[in-house]
């Protein structure tokens, strides 16, 4: 599904993210990335969804070379393409609903199959509750299921999330792991950054190890390796 050849990202300011990287990930993996701050674990997989372009090298989805789309050809490749951040990015004057249903009405669903998709995956996720709620009026935990909802609202082929518990509590953090891991269960390939040794090392995933740009290991059934 993903395929990264010789990667390199260098930066204006001179920083080199990323330093001749090789990855191959297959369609319902579900693969963490760790390693110390700084390591380029943000620039990989912000490759991904074309975020960013390699200064050199490669990067592939389903055999399509990234670096050759289109400029209008971006939207089509991010619609098999859900991300999740730590920060959420939610429109905070929109309801819990409104902010779901964007993901179809920018790509002109019918409206009432966006009804009814959107009500199904804010109860996949737990907070159908809070559909008429805005932003504010939720907790954390809260927050980052609603950005789950919208990033699989789709139903795409690939989700990444850059540290989605980074600002939760323990609790609230095995509850969202817990959404992801249905995810994967589904088909549905995960690649997630994360400083969580716990998680790491209870789910036994697959784990991608980066520093100073490089991937230093990749094991399956992997363990965090650095201290928390």
């Amino acid at each position: 599904m993903i395929e990264m050849k010789k990667v390199f990202k260098l930066y204006s300011n001179g920083v080199t993210a990323l330093n001749g990287v090789d990855a191959s990930i297959s369609q319902g993996d579900f693969v963490y990335v760790v390693g110390p701050s700084g390591a380029g674990k943000t620039s990989f997989i912000k490759m991904m969804y074309r975020e960013e372009l390699p200064s050199k090298g490669q990067v592939y989805i389903n055999g399509v070379e990234l670096s050759s789309l289109k400029h209008k050809e971006i939207p089509f490749l991010r619609r098999d393409v859900g991300v999740i951040f730590q920060d959420f990015k939610l429109l905070p004057r929109k309801t819990v609903y409104e902010n779901v249903a964007f993901a179809l009405e920018v790509i002109e669903e019918n409206p009432r199959k966006i009804r009814r998709r959107v009500m199904d995956v804010l109860d996949k996720v737990g907070i159908k509750h809070k559909a008429r709620f805005i932003p504010a009026q939720l907790s954390g935990g809260e927050q980052q299921r609603v950005s789950i909802a919208r990033a699989i609202i789709n139903n795409p082929k690939l989700v990444i999330a850059d540290e989605p518990t980074g600002n939760l509590d323990p609790d609230t953090s095995w509850e969202i792991m817990k959404i992801f891991d249905e995810i994967n269960s589904s088909g549905t390939t995960v690649i997630m950054a994360t400083h969580s040794k716990d998680i790491v090392n209870q789910m036994k995933k697959r784990v991608i190890a980066m520093e100073n740009g490089q991937i230093v290991r990749d094991e399956q059934r992997g363990e965090y390796g650095y201290e928390a």
